[in-house]
């Protein structure tokens, strides 16, 4: 039998493309692995001991939607961060992990057809591949929209053909920005809402890297639907305790938004999506009900940035990313520049293409390379003078 052609139609992931491109080669030098952004600081000490405690939770079915505990404390998380009041029950779902959400939301929100058409889901190009794979399994036509260096690393959304807007259902947007590191100003987030209100279509917000900044904290886009008194069922903001607690593991976020969108996640979760573990959860509410924790691993972060640009500033094609963990370099050929860092200096970073789609013969992410900051002050020096050198 065949295999349903959207998802015969779908690049590999990154990393299956990243071995096939590395793998064969042996690296003339000690291997230092700069391509998987998964967090590696130091977790908070009390989580062995919370899951340790609620333990006996594991012998029973945990809530599907998130206790009423975790979604208490995610609401409280919300007003504290962007000074917006929601009503856990109705407005936030828990999700184990945010890519569960950011895929299942197209499914759950996308309708069959827009205007009598065939809908179009905007997508920001490079991106994270849930996105893709989210409106391809939603029957909808992912419409890949570039971010390039000329538009601050945020797609001009804005700019495209009405006729193309008239059929958009869904937009995806990310701020800070993966690979790229931008963050959305006030501004830039208005202009979204103000094309949802015109076009009639929801804002998906990828807002998972929203505690790792340099020095301008990310505005979160419910925040700013709120000050504007903008339909906040046109908005679903998404985001998880892996960065900002350095958590990746513990599989733990949230959707948030209008009660209508949230209602119909929260149908879909129900029949295909996967509940928190209730040990988790009881870990999940101390998570979000912590500040310290989180700004500790901001500093180690900003740390990362000054070393980081205190090494590569003079080099040509750097920029410093104003948030997420990722360096984004510009270079000749990001596949062949990764290959050859690869083996001549035994650095291992993701060639920039892997995370966008060639549209009409050009891919915004080909001439760059991503580099997760994820290693340890010793390893990362040691990593980016070899960059140096390489680059």
């Amino acid at each position: 039998m065949k295999i349903p052609e959207w998802i015969a139609e779908l690049p590999d992931y990154p990393f299956p493309r990243l071995r096939r491109l590395l793998d064969k080669e042996i690296p003339r030098n000690s291997v230092i692995d700069f391509s998987i952004g998964e967090p590696r600081h130091p977790i908070p000490e009390w989580i062995s001991s919370s899951v340790f405690e609620a333990s006996s939770g594991f012998g029973r079915y945990p809530p599907n939607y998130g206790s009423p505990e975790l979604l208490s404390a995610i609401s409280k998380w919300v007003q504290f961060r962007s000074n917006v009041s929601l009503n856990p029950e109705q407005e936030i779902l828990a999700l184990n992990g945010s890519r569960e959400g950011l895929f299942n939301a197209s499914i759950a929100l996308n309708p069959a057809e827009k205007n009598g058409r065939f809908p179009y889901i905007l997508i920001p190009n490079p991106l994270y591949p849930a996105y893709a794979a989210g409106a391809a399994a939603a029957g909808a036509y992912p419409y890949f929209v570039p971010a390039r260096k000329e538009t601050k690393f945020m797609p001009d959304f804005a700019g495209l053909p009405k006729k193309i807007l008239n059929q958009t259902t869904l937009l995806y947007c990310c701020s800070p920005s993966n690979p790229q590191g931008a963050i959305a100003s006030t501004e830039y987030l208005k202009s979204l809402l103000l094309l949802a209100e015109e076009y009639g279509f929801r804002i998906l917000s990828d807002e998972c890297y929203s505690e790792i900044y340099q020095c301008n904290k990310p505005t979160s886009l419910l925040q700013v639907a709120a000050e504007m008194n903008a339909d906040l069922d046109k908005v679903v903001i998404f985001n998880s305790l892996s960065k900002r607690s350095s958590l990746p593991g513990l599989r733990s976020g949230f959707a948030a938004g209008g009660q209508n969108a949230i209602t119909a996640m929260k149908k879909m979760k129900s029949y295909g999506g996967a509940p928190i573990p209730s040990p988790l959860l009881a870990t999940s509410v101390k998570a979000w009900s912590d500040e310290i924790h989180v700004e500790k691993n901001r500093q180690l972060y900003q740390a990362k940035y000054l070393l980081a640009d205190q090494i590569l500033s003079d080099c040509k094609g750097y920029h410093s990313p104003e948030g997420g963990l990722f360096l984004w370099l510009e270079v000749e050929d990001g596949e062949q520049t990764a290959l050859r860092l690869w083996q001549e200096l035994g650095l291992r970073v993701v060639p920039g293409a892997y995370f966008g789609r060639t549209v009409d013969g050009y891919n915004p992410g080909a001439d760059f390379i991503r580099v997760a900051l994820v290693a340890d002050k010793e390893e990362l020096v040691v990593g980016l003078e070899r960059l140096r050198a390489g680059i």
